[in-house]
């Protein structure tokens, strides 16, 4: 079945909020302890992605990945702190749906946002033990900048590390 890419509504945002949490405690599965995941419920990222769509939707920019009606990824863009910058807060696809390309696609779609947005460079933030997903930023042509910081999911703290990418 084919995938379809478009911009996200606030109709999408439960759907959205489902598919992070499904895609969080897969992706993290082995790094991040399942309580940690666990500790951040659907309902609690529904809240999440409706408060911030609510106070963001003017500067940013959600797009999804539909497939037979379904969300199966979506991407979450804005500004960035730093001048002619734009960042990718946020690219998931569904556990089930990732191998056909969905990913290169979401990302490719991003990048071309961000570009049209005005911004001449990239970053993203990337869990520092997330392999697969570093994988994936470095082929797409990311590198890391040196810059980390420390987060949280749920009670558990982890360590992020920043990519960039000329535009």
């Amino acid at each position: 079945m084919a995938f379809t890419i478009r911009s996200a509504g606030e109709r999408d945002l439960t759907a959205v909020a489902h598919l992070h949490v499904r895609s969080r405690a897969a992706a993290y599965a082995g790094f991040v302890p399942a309580a940690a995941l666990e500790a951040v419920p659907a309902a609690s990222m529904v809240d999440y992605w409706t408060e911030r769509w609510r106070y963001e939707r003017d500067t940013h920019q959600m797009t999804v990945a539909t497939e037979g009606g379904d969300v199966v990824g979506f991407t979450y863009l804005g500004p960035d702190e730093q001048p002619d910058t734009g960042i990718l807060h946020a690219i998931h696809v569904a556990p089930d749906a990732q191998g056909r390309g969905l990913g290169g696609a979401l990302m490719a779609d991003a990048l071309d946002k961000l570009a049209a947005c005005g911004w001449h460079h990239a970053v993203l933030w990337v869990l520092a033990d997330n392999t697969h997903a570093r994988g994936f930023y470095e082929r797409g042509g990311w590198t890391p900048d040196g810059s980390q910081r420390d987060d949280y999911i749920g009670p558990a703290r982890v360590q992020q590390v920043r990519y960039a990418k000329a535009l």
